[in-house]
């Protein structure tokens, strides 16, 4: 075979590959972005696209392996009810309260199959299936921090029951995404 013509297939399988390559990245980075929204945007931001893609496919493969579970019916009738009187208790002592948001999303975490390791790793978690509610999440746990060294004011409290019960309505009310799909 004439080496012109050799050079010219392998020129030419060489473009092919680039081209695929370059495809399944961009089909591989929309689905992400896809999956997890501002998530992916924030990340992205800490760690640089390549690691933050990498970091984020590492996040579902390790969520794919929990036992993510549906509560029964008693049980989310059971968290309503601790949930409102969490609320109502903010009247008059909101410091307990935020206290007991945090432990209330805590367990509620915990009852869904999330295994309950450093905040960081559960916020990681929780952003493969709730990543529309992961900032709040964040927030709600920043402030619970000054909280609890006596930094934060009373509205910085209302606002971690806010945030927290924004991830405490979508642990209660969504589906496993495992099960839908």
């Amino acid at each position: 075979m004439d080496p012109k013509i050799v050079i010219v297939i392998v020129v030419a399988i060489v473009v092919v590959a680039a081209i695929a390559w370059a495809i399944a990245r961009q089909r591989r980075t929309a689905a992400l972005k896809s999956r997890f929204g501002p998530e992916y945007e924030r990340t992205v931001r800490e760690r640089g696209p390549s690691e933050a893609e990498a970091s984020l496919l590492q996040r579902q493969k390790r969520v794919q392996k929990f036992q993510i579970r549906e509560l029964a019916a008693d049980e989310r009738e059971r968290f309503i009810s601790e949930w409102r009187t969490v609320q109502s208790r903010f009247v008059d002592d909101p410091k307990g309260a935020v206290t007991s948001a945090d432990d209330l999303v805590a367990r509620l975490m915990q009852a869904r199959g999330y295994p309950m390791s450093d905040f960081e790793q559960r916020a990681a978690d929780i952003s493969v299936d709730h990543p529309r509610v992961v900032d709040s999440y964040r927030a709600a746990h920043e402030i619970a921090l000054r909280h609890r060294r006596g930094e934060a004011s009373t509205e910085d409290l209302r606002n971690v029951v806010i945030y927290y019960r924004s991830l405490f309505d979508e642990l209660l009310h969504t589906p496993n995404r495992r099960e839908v799909a």
